[in-house]
């Protein structure tokens, strides 16, 4: 802990992004695809010619796998001792934040796969502001955990900081 009245360094508790079991289907389609490809590759009937056949496959590949990855990849959470941060965006960053010394409420939402998975959206809601959601966190209890010491560990050095300190007496020289 820092000494009263000395500001806090920022530090940088987890740096994660949502669960990856969302890009689940987007591997089955890569099997799929290349299999798929491989088999009709020269078996191709009358009219059509291998470079359809390829190109058919890559779009395939890039409108169900890269851009799923890409979109998986453009989001991102970080929680450090000081505040929140959530990123996401491909083109054009956008961020949001939210400080653990003004407080929050935090709440968890599992449904049944996030549960199977060990995963869950966490809101978090200072009641001014738009609440900030945490979708399909990976361990979601441990996060949780995490958040609430911060805001316990914030106030506290808040409080602590807004109390006046008593004068040290001088000696008359």
């Amino acid at each position: 802990m820092p000494p009263p009245g000395a500001p806090a360094e920022e530090r940088l508790i987890a740096r994660f992004r949502s669960h990856a079991r969302g890009l689940f289907w987007s591997s089955v389609l890569v099997i799929a695809v290349f299999g798929a490809t491989a088999y009709f590759y020269n078996n191709l009937p009358a009219g059509y010619e291998n470079w359809m056949l390829l190109a058919a496959a890559g779009l395939v590949i890039l409108v169900g796998c890269v851009l799923p990855y890409l979109v998986w990849v453009s989001r991102s959470y970080t929680v450090t001792t000081r505040r929140v941060i959530v990123r996401h965006g491909l083109g054009a960053r956008h961020r949001r934040e939210i400080s653990h010394v003004r407080g929050y409420s935090i709440a968890v939402r599992r449904g049944l796969l996030q549960r199977l998975w060990g995963a869950g959206t966490i809101t978090l809601s200072n009641g001014v502001d738009e609440p900030v959601r945490l979708s399909n966190v990976p361990h979601v209890r441990l996060v949780h955990e995490a958040l609430a010491d911060q805001i316990e560990v914030n106030q506290i050095l808040a409080h602590r900081d807004a109390q006046t300190l008593p004068e040290a007496p001088t000696a008359a020289l």
